[in-house]
């Protein structure tokens, strides 16, 4: 703090209409919008502070945290410097600005800091011709309610100027505290730069017994692993977490250097993206495998040979082993939580243990409300995210910590616990289909047309044939959500149409990238037989493509040929 106080300064602004924060009060846009538009970034953040109220915000502790994707460094220094000019008092930084989504979560919660910014676009190619977001957690942790993301919104569309210290530097790679002086302010402004893994570290060894696993990844018969951080914000909790505490071999982990632009690669953990260890499974030599995306929330589980455990099947098969985890034997099961698009295998194992299951629209932030109120203590869905209300966000290191944990206590392979659980509970074939980069103006007519046909009275109990399969439909309808906690009401979260033998259909549109616009077509069967759990799921679920595609006219009404990525 030598020297003359640091200039606050105002900057005059304009606003901008498109800064609308996708579900958990999100930005996520081209990086190359956020580098050559005017005050494109500093807007949205001067949005995100404003939504505090100031009486919260005056002295006040925040997170910050980035995937280290292109421009997080220079995103990073102006967050700080408009925290600063804003009234924040503190602010704790990642080590080089990197900190994983779980874990800004779990530091906001140990500290009771006021809320926190995670620059990410999540999966997105990075580079400066990827994407960038900028994401806001609220002070329990998660993601931001629609309330907030909505008041975001609109003080975006009025903003006319933004406060910033622009002479404020950070050392981002030194260790400990760095205070500075600012011009009318009595405190000085605090930024302490931490360890990225301790905290949350820390928080998982009260969760686990590192003991069993350790004991499973080393020694004779140890299980060979292959995590692969995919170059984003994981590497260093995999080699810190998975390799220094719990043994791992240091070449068990690949690709574990973040790097900006992800090696050119989409940081997605599924069959699509995750190539390089898929092959490595399907050599056979190792016994488990696992990928993580940019910021560390979502994860993919391969067993030996390549095997495949989808997101669904892994978040049902968590719930029905959560007896093997000591957090849940001390807290005990008080209810679950799924998306509604994700595949309803989860609900048979509710109906076992008789706890409730609640179906959310697609968007962590619903799941917070529940486990804030004690029903919810484990939740998922179908895009490689899940977690427990151990945080308030998706965790993906934790999920893979859960699954060692069931191999190390039922000492079966990953495919020998898959197919039991489908032995006991059935299997649920499951798909969704992608059609990415679409015209919003096209993807609303198609919903609004594809809603007017299914939600008829005359739709329901129509009978579809493809080949010698004969589907009737049970029940259709337009997705709403009553919380149960707060009795907010969210509308139009996309088609269902169930039928009734329990086979499901279910349209969404997306529109997380701002620019584009996503159609989403999942399906669903239900499988109870064991002799019939070896098929191909695409052949499984061929005849409900056939019926989405033809009642939704995707391909004629986009010029499609099929879908952009399959999972």
């Amino acid at each position: 703090m030598e020297g003359s106080p640091i200039p606050v300064l105002t900057v005059q602004t304009a606003p901008y209409e498109d800064q609308k924060p996708t579900g958990g009060g999100g930005l996520r846009r081209p990086t190359g919008l956020f580098e050559s538009q005017r005050n494109y970034l500093p807007n949205f953040v001067q949005s995100v502070l404003s939504s505090i109220d100031l009486r919260d915000r005056q002295g006040c502790t925040m997170v910050v945290g980035s995937d280290g994707r292109y421009f997080s460094k220079a995103a990073t220094e102006i967050v700080v410097q408009m925290a600063a000019a804003n009234g924040i008092g503190r602010l704790i930084i990642g080590q080089n600005g990197i900190l994983s989504t779980p874990a800004v979560s779990c530091i906001i919660r140990k500290i009771k800091a006021a809320g926190g910014i995670i620059l990410t676009a999540s999966h997105c190619p990075g580079g400066p011709g990827g994407e960038f977001g900028v994401k806001f957690n609220v002070s329990n942790g998660g993601p931001a309610p629609d309330v907030v993301s909505d008041k975001i919104y609109q003080i975006s569309r009025t903003i006319e100027e933004y406060a910033i210290c622009p002479d404020l530097r950070i050392d981002l790679s030194r260790l400990g505290r760095q205070e500075f002086d600012l011009e009318n302010k009595f405190k000085p402004f605090r930024v302490e730069i931490v360890d990225p893994v301790d905290i949350y570290l820390n928080l998982l060894r009260t969760i686990f017994d590192f003991n069993t696993i350790k004991s499973l990844l080393t020694g004779p018969n140890q299980l060979k692993i292959r995590v692969d951080a995919m170059h984003g914000v994981m590497g260093p909790y995999v080699r810190k977490i998975l390799c220094d505490e719990l043994g791992a071999p240091a070449n068990s982990a690949i690709n574990c250097v973040p790097l900006e632009d992800f090696g050119g690669q989409h940081p997605d953990p599924n069959l699509t993206y995750a190539t390089t260890l898929l092959e490595a499974m399907k050599g056979g030599e190792y016994g488990f495998g696992a990928a993580f995306d940019a910021d560390g929330d979502c994860y993919m589980i391969l067993g030996q040979n390549g095997f495949f455990v989808s997101p669904s099947d892994s978040l049902a098969i968590i719930a029905a082993n959560l007896p093997c985890i000591p957090y849940f034997r001390q807290m005990g099961v008080r209810g679950f939580g799924r998306s509604m698009p994700t595949s309803t295998a989860l609900d048979r194992v509710a109906k076992s243990l008789k706890v409730p299951v609640y179906e959310t629209p697609a968007g962590w932030r619903f799941f917070s409300n529940l486990m804030d109120s004690g029903r919810c203590s484990l939740c998922g869905e179908e895009s490689f995210g899940t977690g427990s209300d151990h945080l308030r966000e998706k965790d993906g290191l934790w999920a893979v910590l859960v699954w060692l944990s069931i191999i190390a206590a039922r000492k079966q392979s990953v495919e020998e616990i898959v197919r039991d659980h489908w032995a006991k509970f059935g299997r649920h074939y499951y798909c969704r289909f992608d059609y990415e980069g679409l015209e919003p103006k096209m993807t609303y007519y198609i919903m609004r047309d594809l809603e007017a046909l299914v939600t008829d009275k005359s739709f329901t109990g129509q009978q579809f044939a493809v080949g010698s399969h004969v589907y009737s439909v049970e029940k259709t309808d337009s997705f709403e959500y009553v919380d149960p906690v707060d009795g907010t009401v969210t509308k139009k979260q996309g088609l269902r149409i169930i039928f009734s033998n329990a086979s499901r259909l279910i349209f969404r549109l997306s529109s997380s990238s701002g620019m584009r616009a996503t159609i989403r077509i999942y399906a669903e069967s239900y499988e109870k037989d064991p002799s019939n759990h070896d098929r191909e799921p695409q052949a499984v679920l061929s005849p409900l493509i056939a019926i989405a595609l033809k009642i939704s006219q995707i391909h004629e009404r986009t010029g499609r040929r099929g879908p952009t990525v399959i999972t």
